[in-house]
């Protein structure tokens, strides 16, 4: 069972990358409040993500849409006060990175807040925001895949990659988002064999959810470690793991273990 020490350093942008390159795998869970935070960052959880996915699973709200950088810095504001060894990220909402000097703007309330990096969706014109923000000291997580505040245009959730063509665009993406100055790679809903070779190609880290065990890390929304109901379907990748742990830490600590001996996710929870 994992508990943090005093001889635990805290995560930095560049031990992310050093980790990749010792194959030690990243455990991420998203958090919204100041007492969660503390349960993972004693409990195994490397990095810690304020997402926008507070708008489904605290605010109650039908997409992530709705959310703002208020709610992000409020919420980042709080994570940060429980956290002393995780690195935490926060998310760019929905039109807060449309172009680089708004980006800009809401990556420092973000970073002013407690974040050490920002995590924003897509590839495309985000590529300037992207170059911009890592020019001006912002360190910046890309998210390829399925991205949720995509919904509308994609119209709905679904696994994203599966024709050759699909694939190849994503896989483009990927290389140029590295090649932009990203320092981390969220990959959501792609088939297992496109996020391994990804994985593969990229010299930064990615992280997978729904992404199948090659990723350098995984991440889940905690309220979907918890087996809490959101009110939206449950996605195949889910998995709760509070019925294995027994508690809030022992849901973490098994989380934890399961993707750094490569266990989870399993061929139940990704996508062919």
């Amino acid at each position: 069972m994992y508990a943090s020490t005093p001889t635990d350093k805290p995560w930095t942008v560049p031990a992310l990358a050093e980790a990749r390159r010792e194959g030690r795998k990243l455990v991420m869970l998203t958090c919204y409040d100041a007492g969660f935070a503390r349960v993972l960052d004693a409990n195994g959880a490397d990095l810690v993500l304020v997402g926008d996915s507070l708008g489904m699973v605290v605010q109650g709200q039908a997409s992530t849409l709705p959310v703002t950088v208020a709610d992000i810095a409020y919420h980042t504001r709080c994570v940060a006060r429980g956290l002393s060894r995780s690195l935490l990220v926060a998310d760019l909402p929905f039109q807060s990175d449309a172009d680089p000097q708004r980006a800009l703007e809401a990556s420092t309330t973000l970073l002013q807040a407690g974040a050490a990096m920002v995590k924003l969706e897509g590839a495309g014109h985000k590529l300037e925001v992207i170059a911009y923000l890592v020019e001006r000291e912002i360190p910046v997580c890309a998210h390829l895949g399925l991205t949720p505040q995509s919904v509308l245009r994609l119209g709905g959730y679904r696994v994203q990659g599966r024709d050759d063509a699909a694939a190849e665009q994503v896989r483009a993406d990927a290389r140029a988002v590295a090649e932009a100055g990203a320092a981390l790679l969220v990959l959501e809903c792609v088939p297992t064999p496109l996020a391994a070779a990804i994985t593969a190609e990229v010299g930064i880290p990615t992280i997978g959810i729904g992404a199948g065990p090659q990723c350098d890390g995984q991440v889940l929304v905690l309220h979907d470690l918890l087996g809490l109901d959101s009110g939206h379907r449950r996605p195949k990748f889910v998995k709760d793991f509070l019925a294995e742990g027994g508690s809030v830490a022992g849901a973490v600590q098994a989380f934890a273990a399961a993707v750094r001996e490569g266990r989870f996710p399993d061929a139940t929870h990704s996508y062919a």
